[in-house]
């Protein structure tokens, strides 16, 4: 099998994705920006071939990749990057390739929030009320419907980026005064809980793994305040959350692929659907499957990929959190203060790339314990401020 992975140098915790790959006797080949010398050991020594490209967004020079491989590798079986920004460009090679997974008549119902949202309503799952706005006057009969606040949000978006609060007709109008360039999607902002199903569906689109985890606030909160946040995995899931997990991977038809979906518990029995992404989530989560299950996901979905098998069991041993500092806070903790009171709780910790800082923080602390009591006082700790 020939494996074609993008972008292989990062995120850099996704090395391993590449050295199972590897050992599970798939050719897996690189196509990245970044020089040969500056890829990690990891990738190096399991990397078959590596093509270096100037830009991963010049389209021409990937199909140019691509071609080489076939001619010195024979026919591409996949193509993958497991990251969200380049969802669309491994859809368009692997229609021009004719390559399995999502292809581009598949995309948008991946990409585009307000198709997301149809396919959510036609499951029978509830979402936020909300369509895409093309003016000021269509936004006015919004607010009619639904009231402040509003979320305006891009309907192709990564992650909360350029997503804004809007709680009053000031906002508005002025969010109109110089309107994007692209199309943007307008929701009743909903208050509550924000929690993720996350997993993997295998080639038959069952899934095989799954999980939840619980964030401390949302995502667009996060960015927009520049402020720190945790979550952590459960280990026992509601069994509405698992059926609705279930319910939408049927939906979206998801194969071979990580899933992350996003919904909010309102605390008034309601549960809506958010946003649905046919990746792994993001940052550190994939470590955070292997500390709270003890297993190893990257070997794993190398099994599923080469074997279509799944041979661990996710018993969910463990709590993992995701605790996140950011450098404008003065802590009253220092790192080594941290490592020194916590360390028997810490099972990693790292600084975090400052392409995804935003979101994720500038550093990060990943904590395991068989229960949330344990670990609740110690993220407190790590977020306290002078």
């Amino acid at each position: 099998m020939n494996y074609v992975y993008l972008s292989p140098h990062f995120p850099t915790n996704y090395a391993p994705f590449i050295s199972r790959l590897r050992q599970n006797g798939i050719n897996v080949l690189g196509i990245g920006d970044d020089s040969y010398e500056n890829l990690s050991e990891t990738v190096k020594n399991n990397l078959v071939e590596y093509y270096r490209v100037s830009d991963l967004h010049r389209y021409d020079e990937l199909v140019r990749a691509m071609g080489y491989f076939t001619h010195r590798f024979g026919k591409l079986d996949r193509v993958e990057s497991h990251n969200e920004y380049w969802l669309e460009t491994e859809a368009r090679l692997r229609t021009d390739f004719n390559l399995d997974g999502p292809k581009l008549d598949d995309i948008g119902w991946i990409k585009q929030k307000s198709k997301m949202k149809r396919i959510y309503t036609n499951a029978g799952l509830q979402v936020a009320r909300g369509r895409i706005i093309k003016n000021l006057r269509d936004a006015q009969k919004l607010v009619k419907e639904t009231g402040y606040p509003l979320v305006a949000k891009p309907d192709k978006g990564v992650g909360a980026s350029a997503t804004y609060k809007i709680s009053n007709d000031q906002e508005l109008a002025a969010f109109f005064e110089n309107p994007p360039q692209v199309e943007y999607i307008f929701e009743e902002f909903i208050s509550g809980d924000l929690f993720s199903f996350d997993g993997l569906a295998n080639q038959d689109g069952e899934v095989v793994f799954y999980t939840s985890h619980v964030f401390s606030r949302g995502i667009m909160e996060t960015v927009n305040e520049d402020t720190h946040l945790f979550y952590y995995s459960l280990r026992d899931i509601p069994q509405e959350i698992v059926d609705l997990g279930f319910k939408t991977i049927k939906a979206f038809n998801v194969r071979a692929r990580f899933f992350h979906l996003e919904f909010f518990n309102t605390g008034d029995g309601r549960i809506l659907a958010l946003e649905v992404n046919m990746r792994p989530p993001g940052g550190l989560t994939t470590d955070m499957f292997n500390y709270a299950n003890d297993f190893d996901i990257y070997e794993e979905y190398a099994n599923m990929i080469a074997f279509n098998q799944f041979n661990a069991v996710g018993e969910r041993r463990y709590h993992a959190a995701y605790v996140s500092r950011k450098n404008h806070y003065q802590y009253a903790l220092s790192h080594h203060k941290i490592l020194e009171q916590f360390g028997n709780l810490i099972v990693q910790h790292t600084p975090i790339s400052p392409v995804i800082r935003d979101a994720l923080g500038d550093y990060a602390y990943i904590l395991r314990a068989e229960d949330m009591e344990t670990l609740f006082p110690v993220i407190k700790e790590i977020h306290r401020t002078c």
